[in-house]
């Protein structure tokens, strides 16, 4: 049974077909050419036979096997790796079918390559997952020919495997590493200039070239007989929370990925840089109650929980309600904290509705609304206008346009700090703003 479901018949075998029945009908009219005929019909028949024979002696002549991470970052590309190694005696022509996750929507990858006996080649492709979950792959068809090429031999071969996708640890990591080696300005985030002094002390030490004249201590100088310095840091300790509003206004995709996730992806980066930067980093997150809340904190471990907390995130994107969030934030976060809120406002309206509760919350807490700008909108806004009907929808575009700067002049009106941004640049805009806020010595 195993042998009549992996063997496939060619394109050329039926070409071949064909054409030999097309000479038995043209022997009715000439006989002679019915003797062509059953000799091409019998070299046919050998061929088949021999390629079967080829494929078929060599039992497991194909191996293979799948190597990708434990676990995928959402919304960036993730590499898998397939190694094939012929065993048979003889130079194959493979078609590679990797049976890739159903949410991947994926269903014409096919690679195509050759190899001689004993060969090993490798074959790389990149996969973008756009929603957390678990993925499941299936196993690898390989189907294999001779160079007769008129019938094909499938093989099933590797393992099915499951992979967690999570948010895109992968940015995180990219934004760490230039945090670490002082690099954020050669992906957009500024450097602030630090206003006033810091006034948290760390320690004394010898002057340098360059060092703030007005930091000498003299008592210091005078005991070791030359020039010193206090040092001082940055204030820590302070609470940073991620706070993620998972209700309808956040299921609007951009690139494949829903502003939910891009929310996500940007709170994880800006948690890792604010424990790195030595504050307590937590996560709330709400739509019509609060669903949950991971308080801040600077241990160790914090990030890995911030990481498995954003994983597990799941919602009906039901209508937002900010009183429930404002309750939760009195009631549960007492010392005053950076507020990161991301959401979406499409428009004044919209805010007004929601304006008392985040007044509330801003007098407890240094608030930050981060919402979105519709790129799309901004693309139409670009585009010249051709028609009558294009004039009206360019007009009504930049009306939609023209909300979302309300928006923001509406918040400063009331002392709320608001980043505006597209959705790719949203890390790197958030970024900007804590260090700002830090450097201006606001939190």
């Amino acid at each position: 049974m195993n042998f009549y479901r992996s063997i496939y018949l060619t394109n050329r075998f039926f070409y071949a077909a064909g054409f030999i029945i097309f000479l038995f009908v043209v022997g009715f009219a000439f006989p002679f050419v019915t003797v062509i005929a059953e000799g091409l019909f019998y070299l046919a028949i050998a061929c088949i036979l021999i390629d079967v024979l080829l494929l078929y002696r060599t039992k497991d002549g194909i191996q293979i096997e799948r190597l990708c991470t434990e676990k995928f970052s959402n919304g960036d590309d993730n590499p898998i790796r397939l190694i094939i190694e012929n065993l048979y005696p003889i130079t194959l022509d493979l078609e590679v079918i990797d049976e890739l996750p159903e949410q991947l929507q994926v269903r014409d990858q096919v690679f195509e390559l050759s190899l001689t006996s004993g060969e090993v080649k490798e074959i790389h492709y990149k996969i973008r997952p756009t929603k957390r979950g678990e993925y499941a792959f299936g196993v690898v068809n390989v189907f294999i020919s001779t160079f007769l090429s008129i019938v094909r031999r499938r093989y099933q071969l590797g393992d099915e495997k499951n992979v967690a996708v999570y948010p895109s640890f992968i940015q995180m990591r990219k934004y760490e590493l230039l945090a670490i080696s002082n690099q954020l300005q050669s992906f957009g985030v500024k450097k602030i200039r630090r206003i006033g002094n810091n006034m948290e002390f760390e320690q004394i030490k010898n002057y340098v070239s360059g060092d703030d004249y007005r930091k000498v201590n003299w008592k210091a100088t005078a005991r070791k007989n030359q020039l010193m310095v206090n040092q001082y840091q940055d204030e820590r300790s302070q609470q940073v929370y991620s706070v993620i509003d998972k209700g309808r206004v956040m299921k609007m995709p951009f690139e494949s990925l829903s502003l939910l996730d891009y929310a996500i992806n940007s709170s994880l980066v800006i948690s890792n840089i604010a424990l790195k930067k030595g504050d307590k980093a937590g996560i709330i997150t709400f739509q019509h109650k609060v669903n949950s809340l991971l308080p801040a904190s600077a241990r160790n471990m914090q990030l890995n929980l911030i990481l498995e907390h954003l994983y597990k995130q799941k919602t009906g994107y039901k209508e937002t309600d900010y009183s429930k969030l404002y309750i939760t934030l009195k009631r549960k976060v007492t010392q005053r904290s950076l507020i990161l809120l991301y959401t979406n406002f499409e428009s004044v309206s919209a805010l007004k509705r929601q304006l008392p509760f985040l007044r509330k919350i801003r007098q407890q807490h240094l608030l930050v609304c981060i919402f979105f700008q519709n790129t799309e909108v901004d693309k139409l806004i670009d585009s010249p206008a051709n028609d009558i009907e294009e004039v009206y929808t360019k007009g009504i575009a930049e009306q939609l346009s023209f909300e979302k700067k309300l928006i923001v002049k509406e918040l400063k009106a009331h002392g709320i700090h608001s980043i505006l941004t597209p959705p790719k640049e949203l890390s790197v805009n958030t970024i900007n703003k804590y260090l700002e806020l830090k450097s201006r010595g606001l939190i």
